[in-house]
């Protein structure tokens, strides 16, 4: 081995540590990253406390006059849908996008969703196999007898409501629309969970709309019933688009049941709310 060789590798391996270890940066101070905040609330309808996940916009005061839509996500926990739906919010409000308004999302936690987002069955096959489902009413109650007003009053909104509801939330959600439709304005439906109670819900006769509504229906390719459910849904919904409502569909032929949803909320952002899309073909 050459002298000047030799030198180098005894340097390295007596000194390399330290030298490398002193490149690199030191911490100094942390902060939290803060995107909204997470509510307790006490449900007096379901007797039990309620987490809300709450992404606010940039800028969000409470003392400001700027009013605010706002989005319930069924779903909402943490580690659920909240953060990347959120994140979906922030991207398309940015004002190089301009794909929709800046918006507060409402993340609801999860206790039971199969309690909360099933109506009643008979089928013992399906109270069998799900004991603690059916209790879709007193769900639908809180969400517009208390969730609805804590929100209105304790945050600066607008009055315009969307849900996004996927799976069985789809499923809650299509039960929202028939019901109770002007407990929202828009309606974001994914792989709508419409299998329940022997499909049911495609039988029953919508409630008539008192505003208009924009309604949103997607599904992945995740098999002949969901696919044929969706569809039928979406076939039911489009004679509306003469009266009251826009109705969309569209199929995902390269999603699945588990992946469809960040692609249709984006989608449906763009189909519902993108006010600018002309403009910016045209520019382009």
């Amino acid at each position: 081995m050459k002298t000047t060789n030799y030198i180098l590798v005894l340097f390295i391996s007596l000194f390399g540590n330290s030298v490398f270890a002193q490149s690199i940066p030191v911490k100094k101070n942390t902060t939290p990253l803060t995107i909204g905040e997470t509510v307790e609330i006490h449900s007096t309808i379901l007797n039990e406390d309620r987490i809300l996940n709450i992404y606010l916009p940039h800028g969000y005061s409470k003392d400001s006059v700027k009013e605010y839509p706002v989005i319930y996500l069924l779903d909402g926990t943490i580690d659920e849908d909240f953060i990347h739906i959120a994140g979906l919010v922030q991207f398309g409000s940015f004002s190089w996008i301009n794909m929709l308004p800046e918006t507060i999302v409402v993340g609801i936690s999860n206790i039971d969703r199969k309690r909360d987002f099933t109506f009643h069955t008979d089928d013992k096959g399906y109270t069998k196999e799900f004991p603690t489902t059916g209790h879709s009413a007193p769900f639908i109650k809180f969400i517009e007898n208390e969730l609805q007003p804590f929100i209105k009053n304790n945050y600066t909104t607008n009055g315009t409501n969307t849900i996004i509801g996927q799976s069985l939330g789809g499923l809650l959600a299509t039960e929202i629309l028939f019901k109770k439709p002007d407990l929202f304005d828009n309606y974001i439906i994914v792989s709508p969970s419409l299998w329940w109670d022997n499909e049911s819900l495609l039988e029953f006769t919508p409630v008539t709309y008192k505003t208009n509504k924009s309604i949103y229906v997607a599904v992945g390719k995740e098999g002949e019933i969901m696919e044929r459910e969706a569809k039928a849904l979406y076939e039911k919904l489009k004679p509306l688009n003469k009266k009251n409502a826009k109705v969309y569909y569209q199929f995902f032929e390269k999603q699945h049941h588990a992946d469809a949803l960040h692609l249709a909320v984006y989608d449906a952002f763009e189909k519902l709310f993108y006010k600018n899309l002309i403009f910016r073909i045209k520019k382009n």
